[in-house]
């Protein structure tokens, strides 16, 4: 089917969901030939199309953009300030940190700008267009050059992305970068072209007892109390254009930056999120969600859950490993819990019982339809015989992740090589990157000994998640994994400084052979070789599900946003409560009086700073308090979200800034394959509380007077 029919299919399925309306990730683009902008401005949206997203002009898509590799920023004054959540910051406020300047403890604020800490590999890219290129896709298919399936892969898509920007007058000029993305489980696709600024220094950011409030125990939860916020400068250099970092560049000259609004909020009112978020699979089966039960969320709960547990206790014990592991602990619990969750969500939610009569539906449609007869069952035939592999794959992944020590078999592999020949030249130039792999290994952030109790646990975990025949063949013959795991923590050429510098000094094809970590590799990276080549032997479903998806929307049973894939998605919504399913009645704010009522000083997730609760007792707010007095902390929006959204702006119906998106509710945590209307919400940070904090606590005005605020 044409782009143009399956537009037009979708888009009167849009008008049939009128009443789930908040769900949606909706594609800038196709606005107005969605009719979506119809239905915010029913919902309270006093903006035009254009306003939102003009590619001849400035719009809201160019005060949002995404911070560093998965998270969303947005620009809050004409200076290039970005505004994002701190666990989005939380790598680069730990990589500042140390144990004298412990910015994770004690919070950091540049009082100047020349204070503004340069951050290595952090960056912010602004989307410059988006172009429809589907009808280059089908032209190539149709010609024979590529097919289908391969219409969809990485480097099909490099490839055209690279061909595409050849053509354009953006090419070569400085932070442009581009790529081909396919939508609609590739039934269209789009070549995004980003412009990327590479000069992010970090501005300011609250104590983490203050960021990340309420830590493991209440991530996913409501109601929460947590300020989740950190800010950064984008730097260009005189001209405005992207370069590297320089103490020449200035700060960016941004033609578009979002006012901040302190008038508050009502339940009810319009509410919008404009981001980039990661992933969601609402078109899956019912064995596919079973299969990702299954698999890659129980891998997670597993085998992050030996990890976790081993590098609670070493932090605990040391603030220099705290440091050192506090954003490594931290990404990998994040999605732990929501592994967790998810699969509880999927059942209380019936999600499996909503999925298979969704089938059942496209059955009784496919019939007497060649191109989606038979697709489902063959989708389920796929999964049945993926599952057991796919899960052999998933816990190995989950598994190599987990121990970060680990011998590079290529670089031995070459060097055995070069010994074997004798080339002198080539020894000489791999002594120096075994120099650089030690480098790599053993950086600021790792810990040997830390490292080595991971492994030490993980190791005879794993023989309870997986058979013997699913493992390396060491599982085989090791009884003593202690002695094992010490072997290559002590043994190994890359194991310590000593080690390998005995080796440089006279390196033999012996120790190569001998090193007990190189072995370990290998017989890892051999079974899960054969468990991929297995893998391999299962049906493609990626020509099923090009068809189930076109099937779904023209039997106008979907929304018509394609699946989330980190490009930028507008949602729109309300401010709103919820009542779970346990009849409790959450109301959609909280204040910071539930700081106080949750504080714990015996619990480090739970400790209140003394100045935050002086300001509190005395009710020290400002211009920041509500009309009660009291000062907002957090709210609930009916808006469609998921990881990557993290930072988001949360505007209201001028395109104000009232918050910003951090999290999702424990309810709603199957919503990534199966949108509730009635559970699903996101969390934000009231914009408010973010500028109590950054005035009252950080004492600095000066970002404050950047901004445009309005009252």
């Amino acid at each position: 089917m044409k782009l143009k029919n399956f537009i037009l299919a979708a888009t009167t399925a849009l008008f049939t969901l009128q009443s789930q309306a908040d769900e949606g990730m909706w594609l800038l683009q196709l606005m107005q030939q969605q009719h979506s902008i119809d239905l915010m401005k029913k919902q309270g949206l006093k903006l035009e199309a254009s306003d939102i997203y003009n590619p001849n002009g400035v719009s809201l898509k160019d005060a949002v953009g995404i911070f560093g590799g998965g998270c969303t920023g947005e620009i809050i004054s004409p200076d290039g300030l970005v505004l994002t959540n701190h666990h989005c910051g939380y790598s680069a406020i730990q990589r500042h940190s140390s144990v004298e300047h412990d910015y994770l403890t004690d919070g950091f604020w540049a009082m100047r700008q020349e204070d503004e800490l340069p951050n290595e590999r952090l960056s912010f890219s602004f989307v410059h267009s988006i172009i429809d290129v589907t009808d280059i896709v089908n032209a190539d298919i149709k010609s024979g050059k590529i097919s289908e399936v391969e219409s969809m892969t990485r480097p099909y898509l490099n490839k055209l992305s690279q061909e595409q920007m050849a053509k354009s007058e953006l090419n070569g000029k400085p932070g442009i970068r581009a790529q081909v993305y396919p939508f609609y489980a590739g039934n269209s696709f789009y070549l995004i072209i980003y412009k990327v600024y590479s000069d992010v220094r970090m501005v300011a950011a609250p104590p983490s007892s203050i960021g990340k409030f309420g830590g493991e125990t209440d991530n996913w939860m409501w109601p929460r109390h947590t300020c989740d916020f950190s800010v950064f400068r984008i730097y260009a250099d005189a001209n405005g254009e992207p370069a590297p970092y320089s103490p020449n560049n200035v700060p960016l000259k941004t033609p578009k930056y979002l006012p901040v609004s302190l008038k508050g909020l009502n339940e009810n009112d319009y509410a919008m999120v404009l981001g980039f978020p990661g992933s969601t699979s609402r078109y899956l089966t019912a064995s596919e969600v079973r299969e990702r039960m299954q698999t890659t969320n129980q891998a997670e709960i597993d085998v992050r859950g030996v990890r976790l547990e081993v590098l609670r206790e070493k932090m605990a014990a040391s603030d220099k490993t705290r440091i050192q592991y506090a954003n490594k602990f931290a990404g990998s619990s994040n999605y732990w819990k929501n592994s967790i969750g998810m699969n509880e969500a999927i059942i209380d939610n019936k999600v499996l019982e909503a999925k298979a009569e969704q089938e059942r539906q496209f059955n009784i449609f496919a019939q007497g339809k060649p191109e989606y007869e038979g697709v489902v069952a063959k989708i389920n035939a796929a999964v049945e015989k993926a599952i057991p592999v796919e899960r052999q794959m998933d816990y190995l992944v989950e598994y190599r992740s987990a121990i970060e020590f680990r011998t590079p078999i290529d670089l031995m592999d070459q060097m055995k090589e070069a010994l074997q020949k004798k080339d002198k030249a080539k020894v000489e130039e791999l002594k120096g990157q075994l120099n650089s792999a030690f480098e790599q290994i053993h950086n600021k952030d790792y810990d040997h000994e830390v490292d080595r109790a991971v492994a030490k646990a993980l190791m005879p975990a794993m023989s309870e998640f997986l058979s013997l025949s699913e493992l390396p063949d060491y599982y085989q013959t090791v009884t003593d994994f202690d002695a094992y795991v010490d072997n290559i923590y002590d043994n190994s050429i890359l194991a310590n400084r000593t080690n390998l510098d005995k080796f440089l000094k006279k390196p033999t094809v012996k120790a190569i052979d001998r090193d007990p970590s190189l072995a370990s590799m290998r017989s890892f990276t051999d079974c899960y070789t054969k468990a991929v080549e297995k893998y391999m032997e299962v049906e493609d479903l990626t020509l099923l599900h090009k068809a189930y998806i076109r099937g779904l929307n023209e039997m106008k049973d979907t929304p018509a946003y394609s699946d989330a894939n980190f490009t930028m998605r507008l949602t729109y919504g309300n401010v709103k409560s919820y009542e779970p399913r346990d009849a409790v009645h959450y109301k959609y704010y909280t204040t910071a009086d539930g700081v106080l009522e949750k504080e714990d000083p015996t619990n480090p997730e739970f400790v209140v700073p003394a100045k935050l609760k002086e300001l509190i007792q005395k009710r020290d707010f400002g211009r920041y308090a509500m009309a009660d007095g009291t000062l907002p902390a957090c709210f609930l929006t009916t808006n469609d979200i998921t990881g990557g959204n993290s930072g988001s702006p949360v505007m209201d119906a001028e395109g104000n800034l009232i918050g910003i998106a951090f999290d999702g509710n424990w309810e709603s945590l199957s919503g990534d394959i199966n949108f509730d209307n009635d559970l699903q919400r996101c969390i934000a940070v009231d914009i408010r509380y973010v500028l109590f904090v950054i005035d009252k606590l950080g004492n600095c005005q000066r970002l404050i007077n950047e901004m445009k605020i309005i009252q």
